[in-house]
């Protein structure tokens, strides 16, 4: 192996593990079988750019690789495409998307690269006889904020969008008043649905903020699981049991903690 490329040495070893003599357990693996990793490693990669922590990063990188080549490996075995078609496919995407790069057309900032990348794409499908929905190719299993955003995003880029951020902040207003209502008149159904309406909108706010709605999410959560482990640090350290707390000695420990950080 000593004159392959790395990338070489990675298919050759997924070949071999998956081979009559390699792993039991790849042997075993499907596509199916194999999804949960996939998403698991995406978000550990998440989590290390947040962190940037850029050796682990680096390594989780390449876990997200591995199982990149795994599909292909399990593709390729069934005579359906290798690594290298998957290679080739990102690359005469990448040429094609980018006409301003290599071609002749002329670019004014990233929202005419977005603009033109949806135009080529539906381009693209309409070749492929396909159903030319600005909205096609978004899969219903994205994480649902992820896909409010990347939804709402498509919108704005034909002009489906609100002029400025009042108008977002005006329909979050909108939305959470109808969820109190229908909450007030036990419509339990019907208050979801409102839920989910408030939500959307405050999706198109943080799109208007140029902010993440998963990471702020995540970020918020990983806000409270701190803040509420010193709660609890807090009420150990002096000899009590935290479910034995009322609501406001906890509350004013809560803020006491807010206030120091």
């Amino acid at each position: 192996m000593s004159d392959m490329t790395q990338y070489e040495v990675l298919l050759d070893i997924m070949a071999r593990l998956r081979g009559p003599d390699g792993c039991p357990w790849d042997r075993e693996q499907t596509h199916e079988s194999l999804q949960p990793y996939l998403l698991e490693e995406v978000y550990e990669t998440l989590e290390a750019i947040d962190r940037n922590d850029y050796p682990e990063l680096c390594k989780e990188l390449g876990d997200v690789l591995l199982q990149i080549v795994f599909h292909a490996q399990v593709a390729s075995e069934a005579g359906h495409f290798c690594m290298e078609d998957v290679c080739r496919s990102l690359v005469d995407k990448l040429v094609h998307r980018h006409p301003h790069v290599f071609g002749d057309a002329q670019v004014d900032g990233s929202g005419q690269v977005l603009a033109n990348w949806e135009r080529l794409k539906q381009q693209e499908k309409k070749a492929a006889a396909q159903r030319a929905s600005i909205l096609e190719g978004l899969p219903a299993g994205m994480p649902a904020l992820l896909r409010a955003q990347r939804v709402q995003s498509r919108a704005a880029r034909v002009g489906f969008d609100w002029p400025s951020l009042d108008g977002p902040l005006d329909k979050v207003e909108e939305e959470f008043d109808e969820l109190r209502a229908e909450w007030q008149q036990g419509h339990t159904e019907r208050a979801e649905e409102e839920l989910g309406d408030l939500l959307f909108a405050l999706v198109n706010v943080a799109r208007f903020l140029q902010a993440d709605p998963e990471n702020a999410l995540r970020r918020a959560v990983d806000k409270f699981e701190r803040r509420f482990r010193t709660l609890e640090t807090v009420f150990h350290e002096a000899g009590r049991d935290i479910g034995q707390a009322t609501l406001e000695e906890m509350d004013a420990a809560w803020d006491d903690i807010k206030s120091h950080e």
